[in-house]
Protein backbone atom coordinates (compact mmCIF):
# COMPACT_ATOMS: atom_id res chain seq x y z
CA UNK A 1 0.00 0.00 0.00
CA UNK A 2 1.29 3.65 -0.93
CA UNK A 3 1.37 6.16 1.57
CA UNK A 4 -1.90 7.85 0.47
CA UNK A 5 -5.20 6.05 -0.31
CA UNK A 6 -6.26 6.11 -3.98
CA UNK A 7 -9.23 7.69 -4.63
CA UNK A 8 -11.52 5.31 -4.69
CA UNK A 9 -10.53 4.63 -0.27
CA UNK A 10 -10.14 8.02 0.21
CA UNK A 11 -14.31 8.72 -1.20
CA UNK A 12 -14.79 5.55 1.47
CA UNK A 13 -12.92 6.88 4.20
CA UNK A 14 -14.89 10.19 4.07
CA UNK A 15 -18.17 8.65 3.55
CA UNK A 16 -17.90 6.39 6.63
CA UNK A 17 -16.58 9.77 8.61
CA UNK A 18 -19.69 11.39 7.50
CA UNK A 19 -22.00 8.83 7.57
CA UNK A 20 -20.49 7.96 11.19
CA UNK A 21 -21.47 11.30 12.11
CA UNK A 22 -24.76 11.82 10.92
CA UNK A 23 -25.62 8.36 12.20
CA UNK A 24 -24.68 8.73 15.84
CA UNK A 25 -25.91 13.17 15.72
CA UNK A 26 -29.23 11.61 14.65
CA UNK A 27 -29.16 8.87 17.51
CA UNK A 28 -28.16 11.29 19.76
CA UNK A 29 -30.92 13.84 19.29
CA UNK A 30 -33.53 10.98 19.86
CA UNK A 31 -32.34 10.20 22.89
CA UNK A 32 -32.31 13.45 24.09
CA UNK A 33 -35.79 14.09 23.11
CA UNK A 34 -36.75 10.84 24.86
CA UNK A 35 -35.25 12.10 27.94
CA UNK A 36 -33.33 8.91 28.38
CA UNK A 37 -28.88 8.88 28.86
CA UNK A 38 -26.89 9.81 26.04
CA UNK A 39 -25.28 7.28 23.49
CA UNK A 40 -21.88 7.39 25.15
CA UNK A 41 -23.65 7.02 28.65
CA UNK A 42 -25.23 3.85 27.02
CA UNK A 43 -21.95 2.54 25.39
CA UNK A 44 -20.37 2.66 29.10
CA UNK A 45 -23.30 0.75 30.91
CA UNK A 46 -23.97 -2.13 28.12
CA UNK A 47 -20.13 -2.44 28.17
CA UNK A 48 -20.28 -3.31 31.75
CA UNK A 49 -23.81 -5.22 31.72
CA UNK A 50 -22.45 -7.27 29.41
CA UNK A 51 -18.90 -8.31 31.57
CA UNK A 52 -18.54 -10.63 33.66
CA UNK A 53 -19.97 -9.67 37.39
CA UNK A 54 -21.04 -6.83 35.33
CA UNK A 55 -17.51 -5.11 35.96
CA UNK A 56 -14.50 -3.72 34.17
CA UNK A 57 -11.39 -2.42 35.34
CA UNK A 58 -11.42 1.18 34.18
CA UNK A 59 -8.56 1.00 31.76
CA UNK A 60 -10.33 -2.09 29.86
CA UNK A 61 -13.23 0.18 29.84
CA UNK A 62 -11.71 3.36 28.26
CA UNK A 63 -10.46 0.83 25.48
CA UNK A 64 -14.07 -0.82 24.82
CA UNK A 65 -16.33 2.10 24.65
CA UNK A 66 -13.08 4.24 22.74
CA UNK A 67 -12.58 6.82 24.86
CA UNK A 68 -9.43 8.98 26.33
CA UNK A 69 -8.80 7.98 29.95
CA UNK A 70 -9.41 12.08 30.60
CA UNK A 71 -12.95 11.31 28.59
CA UNK A 72 -13.97 7.79 30.56
CA UNK A 73 -12.80 9.55 34.11
CA UNK A 74 -15.34 12.12 33.21
CA UNK A 75 -17.78 10.05 32.05
CA UNK A 76 -17.42 7.44 34.99
CA UNK A 77 -17.64 10.33 37.16
CA UNK A 78 -21.15 11.78 36.05
CA UNK A 79 -22.39 8.50 36.04
CA UNK A 80 -21.77 7.50 39.54
CA UNK A 81 -22.95 11.00 40.66
CA UNK A 82 -26.17 10.00 38.64
CA UNK A 83 -25.94 6.51 40.91
CA UNK A 84 -25.63 4.56 37.50
CA UNK A 85 -22.18 2.93 38.25
CA UNK A 86 -20.41 2.73 41.32
CA UNK A 87 -16.23 2.19 41.22
CA UNK A 88 -14.83 -0.55 43.34
CA UNK A 89 -11.26 -0.99 44.10
CA UNK A 90 -9.01 -3.31 42.47
CA UNK A 91 -7.58 -5.96 44.82
CA UNK A 92 -4.96 -7.06 42.91
CA UNK A 93 -3.71 -3.38 41.85
CA UNK A 94 -4.06 -0.17 44.17
CA UNK A 95 -4.21 2.02 41.61
CA UNK A 96 -6.54 0.44 39.75
CA UNK A 97 -10.65 0.58 40.71
CA UNK A 98 -13.28 -1.30 38.40
CA UNK A 99 -16.34 0.23 37.35
CA UNK A 100 -19.67 -2.00 38.33
CA UNK A 101 -23.51 -1.39 36.88
CA UNK A 102 -26.35 -0.45 39.54
CA UNK A 103 -29.28 -1.45 39.17
CA UNK A 104 -30.35 1.92 38.34
CA UNK A 105 -28.12 2.07 35.78
CA UNK A 106 -29.82 -0.95 34.33
CA UNK A 107 -32.70 -0.04 34.40
CA UNK A 108 -31.42 3.62 32.67
CA UNK A 109 -30.02 1.14 30.18
CA UNK A 110 -33.10 -0.81 29.46
CA UNK A 111 -34.76 2.43 29.21
CA UNK A 112 -32.82 3.69 26.25
CA UNK A 113 -32.70 0.96 24.50
CA UNK A 114 -36.18 1.05 22.37
CA UNK A 115 -34.80 4.45 21.53
CA UNK A 116 -31.57 3.92 20.63
CA UNK A 117 -32.49 0.40 18.59
CA UNK A 118 -35.32 2.54 16.81
CA UNK A 119 -32.53 4.48 15.88
CA UNK A 120 -30.10 1.69 14.22
CA UNK A 121 -32.84 0.50 12.39
CA UNK A 122 -34.13 4.27 10.58
CA UNK A 123 -30.63 5.66 10.50
CA UNK A 124 -28.62 2.39 9.62
CA UNK A 125 -30.10 -1.05 9.31
CA UNK A 126 -32.99 -0.22 6.57
CA UNK A 127 -30.71 1.28 4.20
CA UNK A 128 -28.60 -2.27 3.86
CA UNK A 129 -29.50 -5.42 2.32
CA UNK A 130 -28.24 -8.59 4.07
CA UNK A 131 -25.37 -9.08 1.34
CA UNK A 132 -24.12 -5.44 2.69
CA UNK A 133 -24.38 -5.64 5.81
CA UNK A 134 -22.29 -9.19 5.79
CA UNK A 135 -19.46 -6.96 3.52
CA UNK A 136 -19.51 -4.06 5.84
CA UNK A 137 -19.29 -5.93 9.08
CA UNK A 138 -15.93 -8.12 7.19
CA UNK A 139 -14.52 -5.15 6.40
CA UNK A 140 -14.66 -2.80 9.42
CA UNK A 141 -13.83 -5.93 11.69
CA UNK A 142 -10.78 -6.25 9.37
CA UNK A 143 -9.99 -2.86 10.34
CA UNK A 144 -10.55 -2.81 13.63
CA UNK A 145 -7.94 -5.44 14.07
CA UNK A 146 -5.64 -4.07 12.35
CA UNK A 147 -5.69 -0.83 14.05
CA UNK A 148 -5.59 -2.53 17.20
CA UNK A 149 -2.61 -4.48 16.31
CA UNK A 150 -0.65 -1.88 15.08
Amino acid sequence: MTSRPDDLRLAAYRSFITAHAEVVGQIERELSAAGVISLTWYDVLIELYESPNRRLRLRDLARAVVLSRSGLTRTVDRLERAGLLRREPDPTDRRGAFAVISEDGIAAMRAAWPTYALGIVNTFARHLDDDEARVITAAFERIRVATREG
